[in-house]
């Protein structure tokens, strides 16, 4: 099938879950209670995608407060007790995260109650996400390691871990999300990309990177206005990425300003072209999809196309983030009858 769909990973959470529209939204429950309610707000996100013609769903990370810090909560050696204020993503905005204080171990599983949840409850593929070594470490702080570099690798033997277990779980594919990608370039060519292999090492189910620009969040929104009229930063990732191991690529391109062609430097991948903007409420037509596809389908063949949403929507309104995925699955819909 041409142009199948998925979504970057994240969905709003119910108002009975978590807070609505925000990030780091805390819990409505606690002990057995909440886990009651992060396993229904689970099944009722992959409900949501199957009902919009979503192909490759996710469990919507309705069991996670925030993409990385779902992951380091099941992490010894991480002192979330006193959290101390951090620059992100070259100081766009600043954040309180927790220290890295010891030796890097799981505690056990992280993600198995969900992604076993999500795997019971559908037939379609099923995709699950965690956070890329870079991403994780540029959203910590490292007391032990005293090394960057040294501490992204211990980070990607955890993910590794987790990966094939999520894999033994059911899951067909896994994508690590690496939003620090376009802000790191030198880092990424010397060492990124190389962790990145590393968390996938072993893994014979799909494996994607998911890059981007962002949440629809005020901090990254101000950042974008000083980009100027084109985005040009995965000039200089693309080719990096096309040469590893990696198999997919998952970019925003929907009200982007990532100059079109740049795909054409990822030969080799396919291509999960981000056709939802997540940072606008306004809904897309199933039109206004097919334009996307179109203009895709002009640097990367066809039979290389999956269509998805630009970034997660974990802030979003539910009712506009249910409307976009409706949009989705009409547009790639449309697409197949147009383009086939």
């Amino acid at each position: 099938m041409l142009f199948p769909t998925t979504i970057a990973g994240s969905l709003p959470k119910p108002e009975w879950l978590a807070e609505p529209n925000m990030l780091w939204a805390p819990w409505k429950s606690h002990g057995a209670e909440l886990a009651r309610a992060k396993r229904d707000a689970t099944v009722l996100a992959v409900k949501l995608q199957e009902d919009a013609g979503v192909d490759i769903v996710t469990e919507g990370e309705q069991a996670r407060q925030h993409f990385v810090h779902g992951f380091l909560e099941r992490i010894e050696g991480i002192d979330f007790a006193h959290k101390v204020e951090m620059g992100i993503r070259k100081d766009r905005y600043k954040a309180m995260v927790p220290q890295v204080v010891a030796p890097l171990q799981l505690k056990g599983r992280v993600h198995e109650s969900e992604a076993r949840a999500a795997r019971a409850h559908t037939k379609n593929k099923l995709k699950f996400t965690l956070p890329g070594p870079m991403t994780i470490i540029d959203t910590i702080a490292d007391q032990y390691y005293g090394d960057r570099v040294k501490m992204a690798f211990a980070f990607a033997e955890l993910l590794n871990q987790e990966a094939k277990a999520l894999q033994a779980d059911g899951v067909d594919m896994i994508q690590f999300d690496e939003p620090a990608f376009n802000v790191y370039m030198d880092e990424v060519r010397d060492w990124g990309i190389k962790a990145l292999e590393r968390a996938a090492e072993g893994l014979s189910c799909a494996t994607a990177v998911h890059i981007c620009y962002g949440y629809g969040i005020k901090a990254n929104t101000d950042w974008k206005q000083t980009l100027g009229g084109e985005w040009r930063q995965y000039e200089a990732t693309f080719p990096v990425i096309d040469k590893s191991t990696i198999q997919q690529v998952a970019i925003e391109c929907r009200n982007s300003k990532v100059p079109i062609e740049l795909l054409a430097a990822l030969p080799g991948k396919i291509v999960q072209a981000g056709v939802i903007d997540v940072a606008s409420d306004e809904v897309e037509t199933a039109e206004d999809v097919v334009k996307v596809i179109e203009a895709v389908a002009k640097h990367v063949p066809k039979r290389n196309i999956i269509a998805t949403t630009n970034c997660g929507m974990a802030p979003m309104r539910r009712d506009i983030a249910e409307a976009k995925l409706i949009a989705l699955g009409n547009g790639a819909k449309l697409a197949r009858q147009r383009l086939a």
